[in-house]
């Protein structure tokens, strides 16, 4: 029984006194579980599922069927599931909207981290900015294959019109994991900061998503 373990080894007491980030993913997971099923403890129904499904990402992603399937899960917990994910976002959007500089802010990466590190397809998206470098939209501008995303210059700099942007981040994601820049993904760089550029609006940053990972291009100096 998980009562009978040590109190530093049990996944609440152990978060309060080392912190969340002292956890596993799966003493996190049993955390929001809170109970486990008959003959299997709650941290042992937590690895069960991170067996099952390969991992926390998989588990978010997963949809409402695939996830009542598995043994100790159902209907309430898959809502749970999508309301903290919903939470952790907004939590990160907040803190974009709060005038804090983007050109390399870490809070930048968590939210773009957090918006296209579930997507199995590759997704470009623009994060448009003011004046002030102050995110006015966030948008998914273009859909792909698993392997490349097909992207406009010319409906890049119609968002960017239609919202009054002085600034833009660019964004899209690598499903297969791999965070460094491609040579497509270097000239659609240039092609959009030259496009955007005649509107006199400038691209702050391109940053690739891998799973946990990012790419700037801003930090390699390829801006």
């Amino acid at each position: 029984m998980l009562k009978d373990w040590p109190s530093v080894e049990r996944p609440r007491e152990k978060l309060l006194t080392l912190g969340a980030s002292s956890l596993s993913d799966a003493e996190l997971l049993a955390i929001f579980l809170r109970t486990g099923v008959k003959g299997c403890n709650v941290v042992e129904l937590a690895r069960a599922l991170l067996q099952n499904f390969g991992s926390i990402s998989a588990i978010y992603r997963s949809s409402h069927d695939e996830f009542c399937q598995q043994h100790g899960l159902g209907t309430a917990k898959y809502v749970q599931l999508q309301a903290c994910l919903e939470m952790s976002k907004r939590y990160l959007a907040e803190q974009l909207q709060q005038g804090v500089e983007l050109t390399s802010s870490r809070a930048t990466h968590n939210y773009l981290v957090s918006e296209l590190r579930q997507e199995s397809r590759e997704v470009f998206a623009v994060l448009f900015l003011n004046n002030q470098h102050q995110v006015i939209k966030f948008e998914r501008l273009f859909y792909g294959t698993i392997d490349a995303a097909a992207v406009y210059p010319r409906i890049v700099v119609e968002h960017a019109l239609k919202h009054h942007a002085a600034a833009v981040i660019l964004a899209h994601n690598h499903p297969s994991g791999i965070a460094e820049a491609s040579t497509a993904d270097k000239q659609i760089t240039i092609r959009l900061e030259q496009a955007l550029a005649l509107i006199d609006v400038r691209v702050l940053d391109h940053i690739i998503v891998a799973g946990h990972q990012c790419y700037s291009f801003a930090e390699h100096n390829e801006l």
